[in-house]
């Protein structure tokens, strides 16, 4: 039985795509915005028990459709079977190395630095080779950092969760990038996918707007030294037409106005993002990615819009075909909003 879509997997480097064929039976690749590890499995017929176990920690790289679609190493092994059902394994990859000092908590600090210097500090220490910071992060400087006894990535999660930032571990990088936004930190526009009923959407199930995620102000606090007067930064949240007045107040009072602020945008950039989302399932489309964009048409009017992608999973199966599940959130455009002339029937 042939494959719907081209595929293709390297082990340490060499292409064995070729000698898994007759075994393999079902494709999976996760793709998160950064809550997350990517990760991928494999899934083999193991009737005769005959397939070698691969070694733990090798390097994994899958093609989809010609594309790299999951680089990173193996995880995990699994077997399962029973009397009738046969014998299966399946091997699990992580997009980084689990095994090594990335897991090994860090305690220091870093006096008047900037955001991209201590987290390339951290990232060294986690044996990684390198950082990569969104330019709206990477200048921040604060007169202390510190990291008490977290690994590299509850560290990267903690500041990706006060500035309103996506951290993960790629290989052997991490990255921290602005949440929302549609780009790579690098700037580059990510790309955006299409989901039309009649051609290419398998199914949806949306909510495209929540109330209670919305605030229409958030706030965080400061003590100014020269003035001896506490004071408070306030950035406006686009909550959607006529929602009452409801303010996000950041508990724990900041060193200084810069990270009062930055603080602030950071619960914005969260509002807006948890303001609706779902699931929506199209044919197979490698070119999805976690952070880019999703236009969503022929579904309704409220629902059709644009959507910010939160999490990719491709699912290609020798007897089930392929497709892309995506994981919605931050209604934009249309989305929330049925514009058409109240009557009988739509109430």
């Amino acid at each position: 039985m042939a494959w719907a879509v081209s595929w293709a997997v390297h082990v340490d480097g060499i292409d064995v795509s070729s000698r898994m064929n007759p075994y393999l039976t079902e494709i999976e690749v996760h793709d998160k915005d950064g809550t997350a590890s990517d990760t991928a499995s494999l899934t083999f017929s193991d009737s005769d028990g005959a397939l070698m176990l691969p070694k733990h920690g090798g390097r994994v790289a899958i093609y989809l459709g010609g594309a790299k679609a999951f680089e990173g190493t193996v995880d995990e092994v699994r077997s399962n079977g029973s009397k009738g059902g046969g014998r299966m394994l399946h091997v699990s990859a992580k997009g980084f190395d689990s095994r090594g000092k990335v897991k090994e908590p860090q305690s220091f600090h870093k006096d008047k630095a900037t955001l991209k210097d201590f987290l390339g500090d951290a990232a060294k220490r986690a044996g990684l080779s390198g950082v990569t910071v969104d330019p709206s992060f990477a200048s921040i400087q604060r007169d202390f950092w510190s990291a008490d006894g977290e690994t590299i990535i509850h560290l990267g999660r903690r500041l990706a969760d006060e500035l309103g930032g996506t951290f993960k571990i790629r290989g052997d990088k991490a990255v921290l990038a602005k949440r929302g936004s549609g780009t790579t930190p690098g700037g580059a526009a990510l790309p955006t996918v299409t989901g039309t009923w009649g051609v290419n959407l398998i199914s949806w199930d949306i909510t495209p707007y929540q109330g209670r995620p919305r605030y229409t102000k958030a706030k965080a606090r400061w003590f100014d030294r020269k003035t001896a007067k506490w004071k408070t930064k306030e950035v406006e949240i686009e909550a959607g037409d006529g929602a009452p007045e409801a303010s996000n107040n950041i508990p724990y009072p900041k060193a200084d106005e810069k990270e009062a602020e930055g603080t602030a945008k950071g619960r914005k950039a969260e509002s807006e993002r948890e303001g609706g989302g779902g699931e929506g399932v199209i044919d197979f489309n490698v070119s999805a990615q976690a952070e880019g964009t999703f236009v969503l048409s022929g579904a309704r009017p409220g629902v059709d819009g644009t959507y910010r992608i939160a999490g990719v999973t491709h699912r290609l199966s020798k007897s089930g075909g392929a497709t892309t599940s995506l994981e919605l959130k931050q209604p934009q455009g249309d989305a929330g909003k049925d514009k058409r002339q109240r009557n009988r029937k739509a109430g």
